[in-house]
């Protein structure tokens, strides 16, 4: 092994380290103060937040399912909700890379469901470009309804910035043109990843560009496109929804026009990854966004950690539960249609 990649191996391994012991500590400062939160609760509101983040939960699933049946194949709604819950825990807990451990676990999961690498692969892809437009539209209308001018540019600017890299994505299935320079983009990647690290094999830029090119083939109905997007707006609103029957859980007085900006802007935020779920980012930012819209402190911190116990911890132990029975099962679960290769088909 070269010096170079044990050097690599010793920086990555310190990185994962030093990430883990920071999300465990503030894991335990969050867990704590959460407890304490839940003393004081009207238990009366807890149900409906509950209810508004399985509903968030399920119209991500619905979203991704209506994008991975464009090819033709059908997919069980629980089979795409058991895969949602499950690389949604891998995602928001595993330090560093959890994205895209859970983008990989997913792909791995629909594929042994029978579905085609490059239908899974524009799936997930569009998924995402879906799910960033309709983040965007809601940070705008959050922008939108806020009395706060300064806020409300800073909510514009954010949805611009998230609109930007879809289009880019969305170009690159769609114009030959960009396609290729993107092809040659990682083509001169691999190269001078295998020059460095003598690694992926050579076929990698091909193959790459072999899957690009089957996904831009990939063409979804215009109500299927349609439907996807409904669903990633109901996603986004169905959690925020949650935060606003935790805030009225608290007792705190519900600031229904910056709620939405608020929300939004603390979900930006946690994009950056500076922690494993944004835990301790989220809620030190939420709470400041929603005591700028006009919620006394006493509120806003527990009803943020009271949101954060259901739409982060609660969510990934259901999904860490989801996973293990997941890695119990066989190849197959039934939840594919007839254009399943004949080998799942049990």
């Amino acid at each position: 092994m070269s010096k170079s990649v044990q050097r690599a191996g010793i920086a990555a391994a310190t990185t994962t380290a030093a990430g883990l012991a920071v999300w465990a500590f503030l894991s335990i400062r969050v867990l704590r103060d959460g407890a304490a939160a839940l003393v004081h609760l009207n238990w009366a509101w807890l149900p409906l937040a509950l209810v508004a983040e399985s509903g968030s939960m399920a119209a991500f699933a619905r979203s991704q399912r209506q994008l991975l049946q464009a090819d033709g194949s059908t997919l069980s709604i629980r089979s795409a909700l058991a895969v949602t819950y499950a690389a949604n825990a891998v995602a928001s807990t595993v330090p560093i890379a959890g994205t895209g451990f859970g983008t990989a676990f997913s792909f791995r999961q629909f594929r042994r469901k029978g579905l085609d690498t490059a239908a899974v692969g524009w799936a997930l892809t569009i998924s995402g470009v879906v799910s960033s437009l309709a983040f965007a539209l809601v940070i705008a209308v959050g922008a939108a309804l806020s009395n706060d001018t300064a806020a409300s540019t800073v909510g514009f600017t954010t949805a611009v910035a998230n609109a930007l890299p879809v289009v880019t994505i969305l170009l690159a299935l769609r114009a030959p043109s960009v396609r290729s320079g993107v092809n040659r983009l990682v083509g001169a990647l691999v190269s001078l990843s295998r020059l460095l690290f003598r690694r992926p094999r050579a076929e990698a830029a091909s193959a790459f560009e072999n899957l690009l090119t089957r996904a831009a083939s990939m063409n979804a109905t215009p109500r299927q496109y349609a439907l996807a997007f409904v669903e990633a707006v109901r996603n986004w609103t169905a959690d925020c929804l949650c935060l606003g029957f935790a805030i009225a859980a608290s007792g705190g007085p519900v600031p229904w026009r910056g709620l939405l900006l608020a929300y939004c802007l603390a979900k930006a935020v946690a994009g950056f990854g500076i922690t494993p779920g944004g835990v301790g980012v989220v809620e030190v930012t939420l709470s400041a966004a929603l005591v700028r819209a006009g919620m006394p402190v006493r509120h806003a911190l527990p009803a943020v950690l009271l949101y954060r116990l259901i739409s982060y911890w609660l969510v990934a132990v259901v999904g860490w539960v989801v996973l293990a029975a997941l890695s119990r099962k066989g190849p197959a679960d039934g939840g594919v249609g007839a254009s399943a290769p004949a080998e799942v088909m049990k």
